[in-house]
């Protein structure tokens, strides 16, 4: 091939690759180097920039508040992940029986990932309203203790959590699904056929051969579990007193709230690290316990 007609080739790969890597470059690619460059300045959005290094990294290292809203992500992920994953692994192993109506139960499951996070944040926020919630509700019908959910520094974290979990159920159960659908039946009838019960079956097949999946999910959740934000933003706004603000709540406040614009950029690039070596050392770790076919 001549100079010429690679040229050419060249012109025409990046002719189909503009429609979406200019809005890639401009709206992803710019703003994360511009945030680099506000986070090495003082500023407020309104009045010029100043030069202050990496003043606005150590504030924070040193800060009490982040270490805080650093604790609250990390139990929102310790209460999330669990559930999600359970829960979801739980109905994928429902959904792939031969069951009545099994099309529709599976639509219904995934209906509210597809739902915006605002119109199931203000629903569960009325769910768990401490005075006339239908939760609180039947808690008091039959006996039990109403809590303050989102009201209650003890209880709002963990109201976020139940919204997050039940939201997020119908993703983690589709994954689960496809790698249900993706054993070999005959590995799964020759343990039965060798006088495995179902829960050996389940414990010594099913959930090696589900690895990839299930550490897909892992990651992903976890991902999803530090960048947390519209649910807490709309149910309790970070509160009450804080017990609830999570990282990216708090660069919200330091940029809208309290005009720390080059301290929340900071704050965003710790939260990248964090995330990014969370990730890493879960891929570098999957190679003992992911077994792929």
């Amino acid at each position: 091939m001549t100079a010429r007609a690679r040229w050419r080739k060249a012109g025409w790969v990046l002719f189909f690759l503009a429609p979406s890597a200019v809005p890639l470059v401009l709206f992803t690619a710019v703003p994360m180097v511009s945030s680099v460059w506000v986070s090495l300045h003082q500023w407020n959005l309104i009045s010029p920039m100043k030069w202050v290094g990496l003043d606005n990294y150590r504030t924070l290292l040193t800060d009490p508040g982040t270490r805080t809203v650093f604790l609250h992500t990390l139990m929102y992920c310790a209460g999330y992940l669990p559930l999600v994953f359970a829960g979801g692994l739980g109905l994928a192993l429902v959904l792939n029986r031969k069951l009545a109506g099994r099309s529709f139960f599976r639509a219904a499951y995934f209906l509210p990932v597809v739902t915006s996070w605002v119109v199931v944040a203000l629903v569960w926020k009325w769910l768990l309203n401490p005075t006339n919630g239908l939760v609180n509700t039947l808690l008091g019908a039959v006996g039990l203790p109403q809590p303050g959910w989102w009201t209650d520094p003890n209880w709002a974290l963990p109201a976020v959590i139940l919204s997050s979990a039940w939201k997020d159920l119908g993703f983690v159960m589709v994954i689960m699904l496809a790698g249900l659908q993706a054993i070999p039946q005959d590995v799964l009838e020759a343990a039965w056929a060798d006088g495995a019960n179902g829960w050996q079956r389940f414990w010594r097949i099913t959930l090696p051969l589900l690895s990839p999946s299930t550490f897909f999910v892992i990651v992903i959740s976890l991902i999803n579990g530090f960048q947390v934000f519209d649910q807490v933003y709309v149910m309790t706004g970070g509160g009450p007193s804080g017990s609830s603000q999570v990282v990216v709540g708090q660069i919200y406040d330091l940029t809208f709230r309290y005009g720390r614009a080059g301290e929340a950029s900071a704050l965003s690039w710790i939260l990248f690290a964090v995330i990014l070596l969370i990730t890493a050392v879960q891929i570098r770790g999957q190679r003992r316990w992911v077994h792929y076919a």
